[in-house]
């Protein structure tokens, strides 16, 4: 054994026939893979073309989705401005509404006030005008019975003159002073047609229940009580004389003269019962029945 035995051979290890033949067989593979694929390059060398021409028609459909997205969200948008419109619109409304429901209370507790003072004052005078009927129908009794006795007669009337005035006067007594206190203890009543009273009266049936006063019957109409009694001038009026308006027999308006030139009568629904000049509305003549 040599003395240099043990140590280690620098140079390269013979291969084996074995690690050549697969390294060979390797390297032939290799080659034909190539060979393979340098064949087939004129072939895949068209199929790009037909890759590139599908890339159009993509970007087409993709940007029509793109936009129709687009078109949905602008429309979204759009349909919740108009909802949030509606919404505030509606929320005024409400607002409105309820001022104007609050105001409408706050007009008809005011008209229901205006209402009840109304009613109260009414009846404070209805009831002001049933005492006055009261007395003046207390003074009229000791009127007829103190005018019987003396012989003055159931209508007379006397005439004077107030010096400090120098106004003429006419005062009635007995029947008459009993007619005139009557119609003038009606004035403020309303008109009503065919009214007879005890608070509304048409014309004749102011002037009938007057009568009705003294006993005298009267007819009903106006056009009958125009031709009652005498007839007298409009000049030589007496208290509790009828004045009538129209022809004797076909008057459409009575009323009952007072004194002083002045009459009463029941005029229309917007006067009522009222006390008015015979220069207001003269006359077409008078009937005397006292």
């Amino acid at each position: 054994m040599s003395h240099t035995a043990h140590i280690r051979s620098h140079r390269k290890p013979r291969r084996s026939a074995s690690t050549i033949a697969v390294r060979a067989g390797v390297a032939g593979g290799v080659l034909s893979t190539l060979a393979v694929a340098g064949a087939s390059g004129p072939a895949n060398a068209a199929e790009p073309v037909t890759q590139t021409l599908e890339l159009p028609t993509l970007t087409a459909d993709l940007a029509a989705q793109v936009a129709q997205s687009a078109d949905a969200t602008q429309q979204a948008a759009a349909n919740y401005e108009l909802r949030a419109e509606r919404d505030a619109a509606a929320a005024q409304a409400a607002k409105e509404a309820k001022a104007d429901l609050a105001e409408a209370k706050k007009k008809a507790a005011e008209e229901k006030r205006k209402a009840e003072e109304a009613a109260r004052k009414a009846a404070a005078e209805r009831a002001s005008r049933d005492a006055e009927r009261a007395a003046l129908s207390a003074s009229v009794e000791i009127s007829a019975e103190s005018g019987s006795g003396s012989g003055s007669g159931s209508g007379s009337a006397s005439a004077s003159v107030d010096a400090s005035a120098g106004v003429s006067t006419s005062t009635a007594s007995g029947s008459a002073a009993a007619v005139v206190a009557f119609v003038r203890a009606q004035v403020g009543d309303a008109y009503v047609s065919g009214g007879t009273g005890p608070n509304s009266w048409d014309c004749s049936g102011l002037v009938q229940a007057a009568f009705r006063q003294v006993g005298i019957d009267l007819p009903r109409v106006s056009q009958a009580q125009s031709t009652a009694g005498t007839q007298v001038s409009l000049s030589n009026l007496q208290p509790g004389d009828i004045l009538y308006w129209g022809g004797a027999g076909s008057a459409y308006h009575v009323g009952v003269y007072v004194g002083d030139g002045m009459f009463v009568g029941a005029q229309n629904p917007s006067t009522g019962v009222a006390l008015k000049s015979l220069s207001y509305d003269p006359p077409s003549g008078a009937v005397r029945v006292l």
